[in-house]
């Protein structure tokens, strides 16, 4: 059983449970259910394309950060001009939380993705519920219907969908579901060896309808500026960022140099 195995196993496992305790009814009573979705789509075609990621751990890199409070994080991806903030809730393998989520939320404006193992529409209104403006699915780990349905549930409350693949078989599913954004990760997530020349391979497969969206591996502004003339307009950046004492200050140098190249 390879890592994304592991995970998905015991996020089912995980999901019962918190049916078990939190039913839907309670989720959609939350102040933040309410709130009107911004679109990542939106801002990342009419900003500067970073999405910036709040991430502890990972089983790859184990510890990358654990000393920073997710609210000083968001607020200053927030100052750098990131086009959005990605926040990492799985517990186990990753270290985060809802509450990560939540406290990411009272802290910025701007739209937050809530980066987590989707298996069960459960999981969106949670999202909702906690304050996220969008959700990933990941193709390797759904079939087609579940795409469709999960993606469906998200576009009924307001959010967007970032629909992750990374081959072209992984895509080929993922073409008539109701996402916004098509992220071609850069990780291969059972030997988690990583090349931007994924994002290049699939690059001229993905309709134009989707904002394009290259993910990991993008560890300086050239990588960017590359991709960029493949089409793609968003960038999902993590442990660049994360791995410094201040990963607002790093972003704003990134955005900072990114604008002066392209």
């Amino acid at each position: 059983m390879n890592i994304l195995d592991k995970i998905i196993a015991d996020k089912h496992k995980e999901v019962e449970l918190k049916k078990s305790l939190i039913p839907v009814s309670q989720l959609e009573s939350s102040v933040l259910f309410e709130k009107k979705c911004t679109s990542l789509a939106e801002n990342i075609r009419n900003g500067s394309g970073i999405i910036a990621e709040h991430k502890r751990r990972s089983p790859s890199k184990s510890v990358i950060n654990q000393g920073l409070n997710v609210q000083d994080v968001a607020a200053g991806y927030e100052m750098a001009g990131v086009s959005g903030i990605s926040v990492l809730t799985d517990g186990k393998y990753f270290g985060g939380s809802l509450e990560d989520l939540l406290f990411a939320r009272a802290s910025v404006n701007i739209p937050i993705l809530r980066k987590e193992f989707m298996i069960d529409p459960y999981q969106v209104i949670e999202a909702k519920a906690y304050g996220a403006d969008a959700i990933l699915l990941i193709a390797a780990v759904l079939s087609e219907k579940q795409l469709n349905y999960l993606a469906d549930t998200a576009k009924e409350l307001g959010m967007d969908v970032l629909l992750e693949v990374h081959n072209q078989d992984e895509l080929q599913k993922s073409l008539e579901v109701k996402a916004d954004m098509i992220g071609v990760n850069n990780r291969n997530l059972k030997t988690f060896e990583v090349s931007i020349d994924n994002s290049k391979i699939l690059a001229d497969k993905i309709p134009d309808r989707f904002v394009k969206v290259s993910e990991s591996g993008i560890s300086n502004t050239a990588a960017i500026a590359d991709l960029k003339g493949y089409g793609y307009q968003g960038f999902l950046v993590g442990e660049n960022f994360m791995k410094t004492d201040d990963p607002g200050s790093a972003a704003k140098k990134f955005i900072t140099e990114l604008k002066s190249i392209v």
